[in-house]
């Protein structure tokens, strides 16, 4: 099971988010877990639950270089949200591109 982990400021936006995209996975048969959290846990949940990749909602990008600066090296891929498919909550865009991270990151 792939863990595809969103973290914005409260979680609660990208929870709707992130219910599309488990909808999403699940009409394709696709083994992903897919969760929204509050990104002051971002350090706690890459410890405890080691996601596959982590995505970023567009009202906290402001922090992207931080938390690759501080996680980067654990070999997750990280990236802020697009902020069009965020705004039109469209699931189905936003699980390729975590898809595609992580088939990106297998590769390295």
């Amino acid at each position: 099971m792939k863990r595809v982990y969103l973290f914005c400021s409260a979680g609660m936006s990208t929870s709707m988010l992130a219910s599309k995209m488990q909808g999403v996975a699940q009409s394709h048969g696709l083994p992903i877990e897919v969760e929204a959290f509050s990104d002051g846990k971002i350090g706690q949940i890459i410890e405890e639950r080691h996601p596959d990749v982590i995505l970023l909602g567009p009202q906290v990008k402001h922090r992207y270089q931080e938390v690759v600066k501080q996680y980067g090296s654990t070999g997750i891929p990280i990236a802020v949200i697009d902020q069009t498919a965020y705004g039109m909550m469209d699931g189905e865009k936003v699980l390729k591109t975590a898809v595609k991270m992580m088939k990106e990151a297998k590769k390295s």
